[in-house]
């Protein structure tokens, strides 16, 4: 059986790769590609495919709300998320929102085949580094600070945030799109549970992370994430 692969994702150069993956395995067809949300609502409709590998931050309708909608309307279409978020908390809201497999980017060209063939299949398939995330952030302490649950690159955002950089100036500082950072920045919002970047700002303020910004001779951090922020 040829399992029909449909590829959503707004990076051209992803796409080549994913196909060519797909091309040199055995027993997979690519039936169609897009590379934005109308897009692809409308080639999930109009194709008679297995699997949709979705990216969840291409332009236009926001991942997680095309992802429930394809579901609705194509209920039998199984759907491999395929994204640059490694946190356990997009693969759990993905999970919620009907997807099948979730898979990060950097593990597509070592993990692709085996995920289409599970989800394929009616399996659910998570990457190993993923489920050894999701295990860690069962293993969290309850009394963690909100600041302490952000990840590296997220706590080094939050910073420049609270340190009034705008979003293109940190882009521009980290070599990442705007697009990236104001993903970034909703994800802080959601995991410190604040509303806006007001909010952001008065925490850092209170829980002193940004001393080392206003006292050049004292290096530390109260945080102990200065050094880990800056780099990277």
């Amino acid at each position: 059986m040829t399992i029909k692969v449909l590829i959503a994702d707004d990076h051209a150069m992803v796409r080549e790769g994913l196909r060519h993956i797909l091309d040199n395995a055995h027993g997979f067809e690519v039936a169609g590609e897009a590379s934005d949300g109308a897009s692809t609502l409308q080639l999930a409709r109009a194709t008679d495919a297995n699997v949709l590998v979705l990216d969840l931050s291409m332009p236009g309708r926001h991942g997680l709300d095309l992802l429930k909608q394809i579901k609705e309307e194509r209920p039998a279409l199984r759907i491999l998320v395929l994204t640059m978020h490694a946190e356990q908390q997009y693969a759990a809201r993905a999970f919620k929102a009907g997807a099948s497999g979730y898979l990060t980017k950097e593990s597509a060209s070592a993990e692709l085949v085996a995920a289409l063939a599970k989800v394929a299949a009616g399996g659910a398939y998570v990457s190993l580094a993923m489920a050894e995330r999701m295990a860690q952030s069962l293993a969290e302490p309850a009394d963690a600070l909100p600041h302490q649950r952000l990840s590296d690159r997220e706590f080094d955002v939050f910073r420049r945030l609270c340190a009034g950089e705008s979003i293109n100036e940190i882009g521009d500082a980290l070599y990442v799109s705007a697009k990236t950072v104001s993903t970034y920045k909703a994800r802080i919002l959601e995991k410190m549970h604040l509303p806006h970047e007001a909010a952001l700002v008065r925490y850092a303020v209170r829980h002193k992370l940004l001393d080392d910004d206003t006292d050049d001779s004292d290096g530390s951090d109260n945080s102990g994430h200065s050094d880990a922020g800056r780099d990277v």
